[in-house]
């Protein structure tokens, strides 16, 4: 949904208003709610978020955070999965992190939702690749359907159950096929 302020508004002014919820973006002027997440939304974020976490979190590699407001390139927005390197990690003088992110991630994961644009969620996902990203993946949960997205490439469609999927210079060890990630939508 697009939200037409009453003037325009600047990212500046955008991020200093109030959070709402759901959450909006700021996207070439415009503000746009993401939609509410539902369960198969909220059960792959999960997994991918801990699945990402075991691998990555205690050898300080990398960090998948759910829901995270990056601001960088004039936008700002909030991937269902922002996964960042341990060293990009934004960090207080203590070693705390940090509640701002003024920057891409490294890799970025989008859950499409029933109702809401592919091109409009591609859009920020090529955009976190302009601005230093290595790669991105869109889950579209309806069509069992994971596309892959590498700076400097044409975006891979993976849809069969035996296709890979890697979080490259992120998680070497770490291997996911299409089947394991759609397999978790199964409850019973």
């Amino acid at each position: 949904m697009v939200q037409t302020p009453a003037k325009t508004m600047t990212l500046a002014e955008f991020l200093q208003q109030p959070e709402t919820k759901p959450a909006c973006e700021y996207i070439d002027g415009q503000i746009i709610q993401k939609p509410m997440p539902q369960g198969q939304h909220s059960r792959l974020q999960q997994k991918l978020v801990g699945t990402i976490n075991a691998a990555t979190e205690d050898a300080r590699v990398a960090l998948a955070l759910p829901e995270l407001r990056c601001t960088f390139g004039g936008r700002s927005i909030i991937p269902d999965v922002a996964v960042f390197r341990w060293q990009r990690l934004p960090t207080h003088d203590d070693g705390t992190m940090a509640n701002t992110f003024n920057a891409a991630p490294d890799w970025t994961i989008e859950i499409l939702s029933p109702e809401q644009s592919s091109t409009r969620v591609i859009s920020n996902i090529v955009h976190c690749l302009n601005h230093g990203g290595l790669g991105g993946w869109l889950i579209d949960p309806s069509e069992n359907l994971v596309q892959v997205f590498l700076p400097n490439q044409h975006p891979a469609s993976l849809e069969d159950p035996d296709n890979t999927l890697t979080l490259p210079d992120l998680t070497p060890d770490l291997t996911l096929t299409v089947g394991q990630v759609f397999g978790w939508l199964r409850v019973g």
